[in-house]
């Protein structure tokens, strides 16, 4: 970071005075005579008061916050943050170059030239192994640092920039190199699959590829079964595969813990197993088949009477 320096130029009055031996022209300060001697006249808010040269020397005059003394009325005043400097005093702390015309920076109070806080505080860019000057683009990773332009592609070699990366050991690759390079490939599609996806069967999917064999409806986050490596939803697995109820018709899955009954080549739904006249729940008691109908005891009972 470049610091801004100012010089003090005094608007005061320094000359010599010339009045008749009847008037008095005394320091405002030691009150000694100022005939024949130089003076400086200073603005003491009722009008212009002229002070002998050590007086205003001693009263106005700033120290120099490196030599520690005062910066006299004929030298040539710095500033810096409230600090005042002799312009010999204002020099590089590490190689005592002047720093009144050059470029500066402050680190821990100490003054330093560019040069020396690029050797002693900036980093290096691990590519090039050059400073990186303060005020320059860089990008930090890892504890590493490289300008802007040397964080480049391991496999396309182009700067990488903002861009998103992805670091794969000592080396980074932008995402459509890393895609290209590492990525597993979707089983359906077999383009890259980045992030996400789907596991089935120990190979990757898309979330998108990944869908039913009967009615395509992606099947990612919800119960799916499978018949010959074919994933299917339970919907169509139950309607192309699965045994159908014989009081209602629709398939008996078997899965979320549905129950059925099985008797000879017919199945029920556990709901629907249920005597033929009365209607009767037949589930853990006695029934009587009768052609395509089962009957409870007592419809058993009446039907042979």
């Amino acid at each position: 970071m470049n610091c801004k320096l100012f010089a003090i130029l005094s608007p005061l009055f320094l000359g010599m005075e010339q009045v008749t031996m009847s008037d008095r022209f005394d320091c405002d300060n030691c009150k000694e005579s100022l005939y024949g001697r130089k003076y400086i006249q200073a603005d003491g808010g009722e009008g212009d008061n002229p002070y002998c040269i050590p007086c205003y020397d001693s009263l106005f005059a700033n120290t120099c916050d490196e030599c520690k003394e005062l910066i006299g009325h004929d030298a040539r005043e710095l500033f810096y943050e409230d600090r005042h400097y002799h312009e010999h005093c204002f020099r590089c702390f590490r190689c005592d170059r002047s720093l009144a015309d050059e470029p500066f920076t402050s680190q821990d109070e100490a003054l330093l030239c560019n040069d020396c806080y690029c050797n002693e505080f900036s980093s290096k860019c691990v590519a090039c192994d050059k400073t990186v000057m303060p005020g320059t683009r860089k990008l930090e990773y890892g504890g590493s640092t490289w300008h802007e332009g040397c964080f480049i592609c391991h496999s396309c070699e182009q700067p990488i920039g903002s861009k998103s990366f992805i670091p794969d050991k000592d080396e980074h690759y932008c995402v459509s190199c890393y895609e290209d390079k590492f990525a597993p490939r979707c089983t359906r599609c077999k383009k890259a699959l980045a992030k996400g996806g789907v596991t089935y069967r120990d190979e990757p999917w898309h979330k998108e590829c990944f869908v039913c064999t009967g009615c395509k409806v992606q099947l990612a986050g919800q119960h799916f079964t499978s018949r010959e490596d074919n994933p299917y939803c339970l919907k169509c697995f139950g309607s192309l595969y699965s045994k159908k109820c014989e009081a209602c018709s629709k398939p008996i899955t078997g899965f979320g813990g549905g129950k059925y009954i099985s008797f000879e080549e017919r199945q029920w739904h556990q709901p629907c197993f249920t005597c033929t006249e009365c209607s009767v729940s037949l589930v853990g008691a006695g029934f009587f088949p009768n052609g395509d109908q089962i009957l409870c005891r007592d419809c058993n009972t009446n039907s042979n009477l």
